[in-house]
């Protein structure tokens, strides 16, 4: 048996974004730049297809990039910079959904840049396409949205988190604030509702034979 002195607590990992963080913190232009750089294509995809309208989806991405510089002093470290990123990103997206019309969204995305500091603002790109929009055909986008769409909401967030933003499970979980198991059976049911769904909608974009997901 070990020795009470010989046992050492497991050091939690250290967030690969720590540096990114501080230099946040310190108002630092090249790392508001990085932020957009590392984290605009996935967030706005992610919005995107929550969305369902790019219009839209980038003036929420826009906002949580806003909220994101003006709140990240008082990031604690508490969950991963990743997982705090798209926490807001889930909020902003669930709230322009339910409570703003268009019209109201675009007076306040620009109160909120009149707000901002001017030489930050002026960073914050029209995110454009993803890498992942980019290389779908416009069928399958569209195929692939009203599929989405027809997913229960909460299955939809999961899929989208790990399928598109690329999150892990326990990321995932952190984000929405549900547990593991949680996590990975809302992906296993709202893989398994995409499947059903595009081989009676468009059977040839599913491969012959494949079986559904099973991770």
């Amino acid at each position: 048996m070990a020795r009470q002195a010989d046992i050492r607590p497991i050091a939690a990992p250290e967030d690969p974004d720590a540096g990114l963080v501080e230099g946040l913190k310190r108002a630092d232009p090249a790392s508001f730049r990085l932020l957009l750089q590392r984290y605009q294509h996935p967030v706005y995809a992610y919005i995107c297809r929550l969305i369902d309208d790019p219009v839209e989806a980038e003036d929420v991405t826009q906002d949580v990039f806003v909220k994101v510089f003006r709140k990240v002093e008082g990031f604690r470290g508490d969950c991963s910079f990743k997982t705090w990123l798209y926490r807001i990103a889930v909020n902003e997206s669930s709230n322009r959904k339910r409570w703003f019309s268009r019209h109201r969204l675009r007076e306040l995305a620009e109160s909120v840049v009149h707000s901002y500091p001017e030489a930050f603002a002026e960073q914050i790109p029209h995110p454009g396409r993803s890498p992942f929009e980019q290389t779908e055909s416009r069928e399958q986008r569209n195929i692939l949205s009203e599929a989405l769409r027809a997913l229960d909401p909460r299955y939809r967030q999961a899929v989208v988190l790990r399928d598109i933003a690329g999150l892990s499970y326990a990321e995932i979980a952190a984000t929405l604030d549900i547990s593991l198991g949680t996590v990975k059976s809302r992906i296993l049911r709202g893989r398994e509702a995409l499947k059903r769904y595009l081989v009676r909608h468009a059977p040839t974009l599913v491969p012959v034979g494949a079986p559904l997901p099973t991770e």
